[in-house]
């Protein structure tokens, strides 16, 4: 019998575990366990394993786990947990032979390719090319951006810092925004808008700049007051998403996104009814000379749950992964 191979997509709160069958990319046995509740990878792996029978004769030899954080050397060191540990010690533990390590977003993108068609959703039809780069992009913590490309054996990774490139404002509004922000952080990436925290920060700056006081104190409680009728913080979301249009577009341009734009994380799937309200589509194709290359790119929200499951399997036996 086949032993299974152990993945997961690790974040600041969860760890996501699954197994998998060599040569698959479905992902089974599928359970979230909270970080907190451990002191590292090891004991967690080794309840979940407990917890899905896959102990003794049946326990994994190989695995490949995403984790949000950089993951360039030796030590991985958690960036939003405590877990703090050396690839050499977790993989003697685990008794594993094949141990892979990598980015979580690189997951995400090589995730990408393996997503079904029912979870998708179109933002903008366009006509990919079957042998370009895709681009992955996605606000939550922060906002990661990355590419793939469809190489002659494998799906090979190109990962990015994208989401650190500096904030163009392209009307008077954000330039006042702008100002807003350099006077705190002085230098503005795209990240400290396209997050979690940066649509809150969104919403502060547009009650300054709007003389309101502030009256929400999470990016849950501005969404669900944009939906309920409050004007700064519908003017919030929607900019939010123009901001993001912006920035996708120039990032397709970068990449030479032409197989196509995936939108992925957990904060749009919930903002799926806002997007066609907003200007995400025209801030995405307006780039002047280049609007045409840009408008025929196609857009979509990646609703899967799994998505970097299904790359930590993919990259498993990636010879384009170390």
């Amino acid at each position: 019998m086949t032993r299974p191979a152990l993945i997961g997509d690790i974040g600041g709160t969860n760890a996501r575990l699954a197994l998998v069958t060599p040569g698959a990319v479905d992902p089974h046995d599928i359970q979230s366990l909270p970080c907190a509740d451990y002191d590292g990878p090891v004991a967690a792996i080794r309840d979940y394993l407990t917890r899905v029978g896959a102990v003794g004769d049946d326990a994994p030899r190989e695995a490949c786990l995403a984790f949000a954080c950089p993951v360039h050397g030796e030590r991985v060191t958690m960036t939003n947990n405590h877990w703090d540990f050396t690839r050499t010690e977790v993989q003697q533990a685990l008794d594993l032979r094949l141990f892979k390590i990598i980015n979580d977003f690189m997951a995400q993108a090589l995730g990408v390719p393996h997503v079904v068609a029912d979870q998708l959703v179109s933002v903008q039809a366009g006509e990919a090319a079957p042998h370009a780069a895709r681009l992955v992009i996605g606000p939550g913590t922060g906002l990661g951006v990355a590419g793939v490309f469809p190489g002659r054996h494998a799906w090979i990774p190109l990962p990015t810092e994208g989401g650190h490139v500096t904030f163009a404002p392209t009307d008077e509004r954000e330039q006042n925004l702008l100002r807003h922000f350099r006077n705190r952080y002085g230098r503005i990436s795209v990240e400290r808008l396209l997050c979690g925290q940066g649509l809150l920060d969104l919403y502060l700056a547009h009650c300054s700049l709007k003389g309101a006081p502030p009256r929400y104190a999470t990016p849950a409680e501005v969404t669900e007051a944009a939906g309920s009728g409050d004007g700064v913080a519908r003017d919030t979301l929607l900019r939010f998403l123009k901001i993001l249009g912006d920035v996708s577009g120039d990032a397709a341009l970068t990449l030479g996104a032409r197989g196509g734009v995936y939108l992925c994380g957990g904060i749009l799937p919930r903002l799926l009814d806002w997007l066609p309200e907003s200007r995400f589509l025209e801030a995405f194709a307006a780039k002047g000379r280049m609007s045409a290359y840009t408008g025929n790119i196609p857009v979509q929200v990646v609703t899967a749950p799994w998505t970097g499951l299904l790359g930590a399997a993919e990259a498993l036996h990636n010879e384009e992964v170390e």
